[in-house]
């Protein structure tokens, strides 16, 4: 692994403060924050598989973790039913009485403002009922009062449109009433290390009588979606860097299926279905310019940093390794930061989607360096 992994072998002794984690998933966000010297002691998470991998790799990457609750905190947001509560999730980290955590952190599920689920109307007009997490995050802010927060989540929720601005507005407005100075800013993972062109918008705030955190500077720099970005002194880490030195055994999931599957031998890499299109001159052209989304038979490039990698891709859906295969567990896990040595527990799908809904460790260990600085 390059030596800008993150993981940096801490024996979990507390050396900033405690940490509760809300929509914790694979635990990615988690590692970032262990990294930067925050201790997890309580997470929350619904899917069966995720909470797994948590508990699975807790003794060597989350030794202070003292319980997965594994519950939906849709209730939560909703106040429908009876559903885990904040006072819950404190004592499921051992916190008693007037005790508080040091930070909250937690990327509360994007269905509605996904970039890439845009054309679809009801993710447009914002009537998805998955929105109301956000609201499920906040009032555990309100409520659990630690000094500081990290909030990631998909940077289309900073977006001008009738989905994204009214509830970026309403989560600015809770988390003012709650309390909290805050920050944000839209990250591109490639700029601080990651091998992976990966936009995400953070969110770092603190009590109001604390000081606020500052959000990292770009420590690499290069091209995104024809334009600069980043800004810092190193250039952006390509995927023929990190999985140069990775070897790795084939996967009974990593042949290409589907009615197009066989089309992608003849895309050069960093090409996607446009390389079948009378614009890029192909003899005979298969599809119309721009009638796919960008993803479609999408290819790495090994010169570059990888596409957004997504959760739950179609059966044509890259991107794809330049060998003509789906990318394999291992070469999912570096191009995320993840270590060589976390464990995923699930099937293949679960997998993809326990690693693609992830925060890359090594952005969340830059975000979560800020907050320990302002502790």
């Amino acid at each position: 692994m390059p030596a800008d992994r993150p993981w940096t072998g801490q024996t979990g002794e507390v050396t900033v403060g405690s940490a509760i984690s809300l929509f914790s998933g694979a635990g990615g966000l988690d590692l970032g924050i262990e990294a930067a010297g925050f201790t997890t002691i309580a997470a929350v998470e619904w899917d069966e598989d995720a909470a797994d991998t948590m508990e699975k790799n807790a003794p060597e990457f989350f030794p202070g973790l003292q319980e997965v609750v594994r519950a939906d905190l849709y209730q939560l947001a909703t106040g429908a039913g009876e559903g885990v509560s904040t006072r819950d999730i404190l004592r499921a980290g051992g916190l008693r009485g007037r005790e508080r955590p040091d930070l909250l952190v937690g990327g509360p599920p994007c269905v509605a403002f996904s970039k890439s689920g845009f054309w679809l109307d009801w993710k447009r007009d914002g009537i998805d009922p998955a929105a109301s997490l956000l609201q499920a995050y906040t009032k555990v802010l309100a409520e659990a009062r630690p000094r500081h927060f990290i909030l990631e989540n998909v940077y289309a929720l900073t977006f001008n449109n009738r989905a994204s601005k009214p509830a970026f507005e309403r989560l600015l407005r809770e988390i003012e009433a709650a309390g909290y100075r805050f920050d944000w800013k839209v990250l591109n993972a490639a700029d601080y290390g990651v091998p992976q062109a990966r936009p995400r918008l953070f969110i770092v705030g603190a009590r109001k009588r604390d000081k606020l955190p500052e959000l990292p500077d770009a420590t690499h720099h290069g091209n995104w979606e024809r334009r600069k970005t980043g800004g810092g002194p190193l250039p952006h880490l390509t995927t023929g860097e990190v999985l140069a030195d990775l070897i790795t055994e084939p996967e009974a999931e990593e042949v290409i299926r589907g009615r197009w599957g066989h089309l992608l031998p003849e895309i050069p890499p960093g090409g996607n279905y446009l390389h079948y299109t009378a614009e890029r001159g192909h003899p005979d052209p298969i599809f119309e310019w721009r009638s796919r989304y960008w993803s479609f038979l999408l290819k790495l490039d090994p010169n570059k940093p990888a596409p957004t990698i997504q959760a739950q891709p179609g059966p044509n859906v890259g991107p794809f390794h330049w060998d003509n295969r789906r990318l394999r567990v291992p070469e999912l896990r570096r191009l995320f930061t993840f270590p060589d040595d976390f464990s995923f527990v699930g099937r293949r799908s679960s997998v993809q989607a326990q690693i693609g809904n992830s925060v890359p460790p090594l952005l969340a260990q830059h975000v979560a360096c800020g907050v320990a600085a302002s502790v």
